[in-house]
């Protein structure tokens, strides 16, 4: 989640009105923004989309939402617990909140993890990172 972090940092850091498009022809612009209401563990947490367009609706391709963390003597990190992919019909969290139970799918928390250290991968190999102006800084 390199590329993602680096983003971040360029930006400011979180906040809780945080709002970033980044836009880089050919590829779908990268919206990062915070979300209102925090991940399973209670901390602050983000969303990360590609959106498209489908019969004038918006569509996630896809989005994922990710908890910040800074454990003692470590750096930023990004923690999964939400993906979605409007074109595919999928939603689905890994980790969640059930009243006071703390609900963990480890299977599906590691292919949220694979997947998202793939896209941070094509989102630095896109170029996204370069392309990150202040232009990209909506909130």
């Amino acid at each position: 989640m390199k590329t993602l972090l680096r983003i971040l940092e360029r930006a400011g850091g979180y906040r809780p009105a945080l709002y970033l498009k980044i836009e880089n022809p050919p590829y779908m612009a990268l919206v990062i923004e915070a979300t209102p209401e925090p991940g399973p563990l209670n901390l602050p947490s983000i969303s990360v989309a590609h959106y498209g367009e489908q019969n004038g609706d918006l569509m996630r391709d896809p989005e994922m939402c990710f908890e910040l963390s800074k454990p003692p003597l470590c750096g930023l990190g990004l923690s999964s617990f939400y993906f979605r992919n409007d074109y595919l019909g999928v939603e689905q969290y890994s980790r969640y909140r059930d009243g006071e139970n703390y609900v963990f799918f480890s299977g599906l928390y590691e292919q949220h993890e694979k997947f998202a250290r793939q896209w941070d991968r094509n989102i630095r190999d896109q170029g996204f990172l370069d392309a990150f102006t202040d232009k990209s800084i909506r909130g």
